[in-house]
């Protein structure tokens, strides 16, 4: 007689898609609204007279890529939702709690840089013209503080609890449980440091997504019979 019965790790073992697509959406959404973020909104002397500002066009185009914020949420939180469900009751409680906890406080951080940084470009009233230079300051210092020291250092905290989780439930392989924690690191003490440092969190999440969608389909082809 066969058994059909799953282990929690085994289940955990079975990544669905649904996983890897949110995980590659959220990557290529979030990589997208960092690099116009950080080309719309310089750092460094004389940023006020940047032509992102001054240029109409690359405004609207920064705006729309912060219009994409919101949906690059929506599916990481689709991501971590669809990761917990799997994992199930093999899922270590502490690792799960900070997994959980730091992933939700990254979206609220990444969506309030957002929202700084659209109120930044706003105080840019006319065409050609350049915004009020403490108005423009305070709200580009704003946006940078949220993303660079808030956000990505809670995405610090997700990247290591995921990594150390997926390697004790054997789901990751070594190179990517390590490859996560060097993300982890640079996140944690280069984002406010070092320009673009903070491309390593979508970097690892999209070699992460399509990891599982290799892995699931890996995993399509009919399954051999327990005994």
């Amino acid at each position: 007689m066969t058994s059909t019965a799953v282990t929690p790790a085994e289940q955990a073992l079975r990544a669905p898609r649904a996983a890897g697509l949110a995980g590659v959406l959220f990557a290529l959404l979030l990589a997208a609204a960092v690099v116009l973020m950080r080309l719309g909104l310089p750092e460094g002397a004389g940023s006020v007279t940047a032509p992102a500002l001054t240029d109409s066009t690359r405004r609207d185009a920064v705006r729309a890529a912060l219009g994409l914020v919101p949906l690059a949420g929506i599916f990481f939180l689709w991501f971590v939702g669809v990761v917990r469900t799997h994992v199930g009751a093999a899922e270590d409680k502490f690792l799960a709690t900070v997994f959980l906890g730091s992933g939700l406080v990254f979206v609220a951080m990444m969506f309030a840089a957002a929202a700084a940084a659209t109120a930044a470009l706003a105080t840019v009233r006319a065409p050609g013209t350049a915004p009020s230079p403490a108005a423009w300051e305070f709200g580009r210092r704003l946006a940078y503080e949220l993303l660079t020291g808030y956000a990505m250092r809670m995405a610090a905290v997700f990247t290591c609890s995921l990594s150390v989780m997926g390697h004790r439930l054997r789901v990751l392989p070594r190179w990517l449980t390590v490859l996560g924690l060097l993300a982890a690191l640079t996140l944690l003490f280069a984002s406010s440091r070092v320009p673009w440092a903070e491309l390593a969190f979508p970097a690892w999440a999209l070699v992460l997504s399509l990891h599982i969608l290799g892995a699931a389909g890996r995993r399509t082809g009919p399954a051999a019979p327990a005994a």
